[in-house]
């Protein structure tokens, strides 16, 4: 899934009632089925009602703090919050950064949209959200690389001809294909990531410790793979 950067609110670890320590949990807020914010502007999604569950297991406190992505991993090495739960995907470049739990999502491919099928996606112009995965990888081809904030302005791009086509995580650009009536899935999906893991500082070795037990006992109990069915359909990739 996402992204490369290195970012948006203080906090050392602290007594909560009740539990060890209260956690500031990172995240974008801007990024569906995965985090967004919700009506009542709360972050809501995969990743609240996952982290939320951690949490609960590890016996953290936690309390959530919404950050744009450009910024997201400078701000946790500043310690502006504690971890990072946005659809980050695990790769070399930012574990040499940053620190990471194991994966809570399997790898899943990137997929390419377009108003048309057969545009070229070799040497026409590719529209992706900055600082992700997916802008490492048209970088590196022959195409034409153009980057916006967020996937909404990547779709926009597509339909009003900036770009030939858009590139990001299938299942982010899944529910804009199937609600719309002019895009459509286009090329061959591409296979990017380690999966996606909870991002913290590379000191945090206790920390990660405690989300990673919790997070296998999620994969053994099989509470993982309900809660990703739950949040990205039937046919998602889940855990054996």
């Amino acid at each position: 899934m996402k992204r490369l950067l290195i970012a948006a609110t203080a906090l050392a670890l602290t007594t909560g009632a009740g539990f060890g320590q209260t956690v500031r949990m990172g995240t974008e807020g801007a990024y569906p089925p995965y985090n967004f914010i919700n009506e009542a502007g709360e972050v809501a999604g995969f990743e609240r009602e996952l982290g939320d569950e951690l949490c609960k297991r590890a016996q953290l406190e936690c309390a959530w703090v919404k950050n744009d992505w450009d910024s997201i991993i400078p701000n946790l090495v500043s310690s502006n919050y504690d971890t990072i739960m946005a659809a980050m995907s695990i790769n070399d470049e930012r574990k040499a950064v940053i620190a990471f739990t194991q994966d809570y999502l399997p790898p899943a491919p990137s997929s390419y949209v377009a108003l048309q099928d057969g545009v070229d996606l070799e040497g026409g112009v590719v529209a992706v959200q900055t600082g992700t995965v997916q802008a490492s990888h048209i970088a590196e081809t022959g195409a034409t690389l153009l980057e916006f904030p967020n996937i909404d302005q990547v779709l926009a791009a597509v339909r009003n001809g900036e770009a030939d086509a858009g590139f990001g995580d299938h299942e982010v650009l899944r529910p804009f294909v199937e609600d719309s009536n002019d895009l459509v899935f286009t090329g061959e999906q591409v296979s990017l990531d380690e999966g996606i893991g909870v991002g913290l500082r590379q000191s945090d070795t206790e920390l990660r410790g405690k989300f990673d037990a919790a997070i296998t006992a999620m994969k053994e109990d099989g509470s993982l793979n309900d809660l990703i069915r739950k949040h990205f359909g039937d046919d998602a990739q889940t855990y054996e």
